[in-house]
C-alpha cells in the first residue's frame, strides 16, 4: 500500500480513486433536522470574528471541520465546505482579525490565536449546533494549512489534520533577511495580498515571520502532532517540499498515519477542484467510526 501511494504521488495522481457521493449528490432531506447555515461571531482577542457555520442534516451529534483560509483569503474553498457538510460534518469557516471585514488588526500571530479561538467556539457551542466536540478535525489551504497545523499542535483533542498546499511561514521567515528573496515575495505575493487586510503592511508581516522563523517552521511541530492522522496535499506551486519535510518529521516521531498526495495543478487547484474535494472528503470519511 505504501509503494502504491508513493507511485500515485510521484505521478501526480490523487490517491483516492473513487469520487464520494457527497461530492456529487445531495443527501436525502431530513425535515426534522434539515441542513442549515448560521452566521456566527467568534470571540478572539477582544474582537468578534465573522464566521459561517454550515450544519449538516440529521439529529447528530455530527463530527465537525474547522476550515481555514489562506493569505489573504481570495480562495475560500467553499465547494469543499459544502461537500464536507453533505458528508455529514458541521463545517466552520471564518475570517481572521483584520481580514475581510472582521474587526481588529491582521497579523500572523493574531491568525494563530483566532484559529485556536475557533476550536474553542466549536466546543463551547457543541450542544447548540448538534456537533461532537470529541470529533473535531481541522483543515486549511496555503496559510490556512499552517494555521491548521498550529491548531492541531496546540490542541491534542483535534481528531485529524488536513493541509492543502500549506505555506511554511517559519521556513520562509528564515529567508526574509535575503534582500532578493524578500523583494521577490513582495512583488509576487505581499504587495497585493495585504489589500484586504487591516492594520498591516508587507514589511510588517515579513518582519514578523522573520522574528518567529525558528518556532513557526511546522516540521518542528511533529512531536506535538503525535500519532494523529495527517493528510498533506501539494500542487505544482512549490509547497511540496514544505509538506514533505513535515511528513519526514512525523515519521521520525513514529507517526506513520501521514498521507502525502500530489496533484499536478496550480495553487488554487483551479482544474482539480473535484479531485481535491474528493481526496479530502474520502480521507475524512475514512477517519470516522464504521456504522
Amino acid at each position: 500500500m505504501r509503494l502504491m501511494l508513493a507511485f500515485l504521488v510521484l505521478l501526480g495522481l490523487p490517491a483516492f480513486a473513487a469520487t464520494p457521493a457527497a461530492v456529487t449528490s445531495d443527501p436525502p432531506p431530513d425535515k426534522a433536522h434539515p441542513a442549515a447555515m448560521a452566521y456566527v461571531r467568534i470571540p478572539s482577542g477582544g474582537a468578534l470574528l465573522n464566521g459561517v457555520l454550515y450544519t449538516a442534516s440529521g439529529a447528530g451529534p455530527h463530527p465537525a471541520l474547522l476550515l481555514l483560509h489562506g493569505f489573504p483569503g481570495n480562495e475560500q474553498n467553499l465547494d469543499l465546505a459544502q461537500a464536507v457538510r453533505r458528508a455529514g460534518f458541521d463545517v466552520l469557516t471564518l475570517h481572521y482579525r483584520g481580514s475581510w471585514g472582521s474587526p481588529g488588526v491582521f497579523s500572523f500571530a493574531h491568525a494563530i490565536q483566532d484559529s485556536d479561538a475557533a476550536v474553542a467556539f466549536l466546543k463551547a457551542n457543541a450542544a447548540r449546533y448538534h456537533l461532537n466536540p470529541h470529533r473535531i478535525f481541522v483543515a486549511g489551504h496555503s496559510m490556512g494549512g499552517f494555521m491548521a497545523a498550529s491548531v492541531a499542535a496546540h490542541d491534542p483533542a483535534i481528531a485529524g489534520l488536513v493541509m492543502v498546499s500549506a505555506w511554511d511561514i517559519g521556513h520562509d521567515g528564515g529567508q526574509f533577511h535575503n534582500k532578493s528573496f524578500r523583494e521577490a515575495q513582495l512583488n509576487d505575493e505581499f504587495r497585493d495580498d495585504v489589500i484586504p487586510l487591516a492594520g498591516t503592511a508587507p514589511d510588517t508581516l515579513m518582519d514578523e515571520a522573520m522574528a518567529h522563523a525558528r518556532d513557526w517552521e511546522f516540521a518542528g511541530w511533529a512531536p506535538a502532532l503525535g500519532l494523529r492522522p495527517v493528510l498533506l496535499i501539494s500542487a505544482d506551486d512549490g509547497t511540496g517540499p514544505d509538506s514533505h519535510r513535515l511528513a519526514l518529521a512525523l515519521g521520525l516521531n513514529n507517526n506513520h498515519a501521514a498521507t502525502e498526495v500530489h496533484m499536478a495543478t496550480d495553487h488554487p487547484y483551479s482544474d482539480h477542484r473535484i479531485a481535491l474535494v474528493s481526496a479530502v472528503v474520502s480521507w475524512l470519511q475514512d477517519r470516522l467510526p464504521r456504522q
